[in-house]
């Protein structure tokens, strides 16, 4: 192990603690399901989705809109104005 890279222990019932660093780094919170995939160059653990994996065609028009058809321009709009407001809450 190379010096001053962050280390852990695999307690007796296999459970490994992540550095505080790392998991905030990520942003891990308690809870955090992670897929863990083995690979020659050791372990890679990667956040799980918390939806199973779907094809377009399995969701289009599972969620029906009721109302006039949206122009390109106004969900543009809407997209944009999601973006502003998802920035101003960071």
């Amino acid at each position: 192990m190379a010096a001053g890279k962050p280390t852990t222990i695999v307690s007796t019932k296999g459970r490994v603690i992540l550095p505080k660093a790392i998991r905030e780094e990520r942003r891990w919170l308690a809870g955090t399901r992670l897929t863990i995939e083995s690979t020659p160059d050791g372990v890679l653990l990667r956040p799980s989705s918390p939806f199973p994996a779907a094809k377009p065609a399995d969701v289009f028009a599972s969620l029906p809109y009721q109302g006039k058809p949206k122009s390109i321009e106004e969900m543009e709009a809407g997209i944009a104005a999601e973006g502003r407001r998802r920035h101003a809450r960071d």
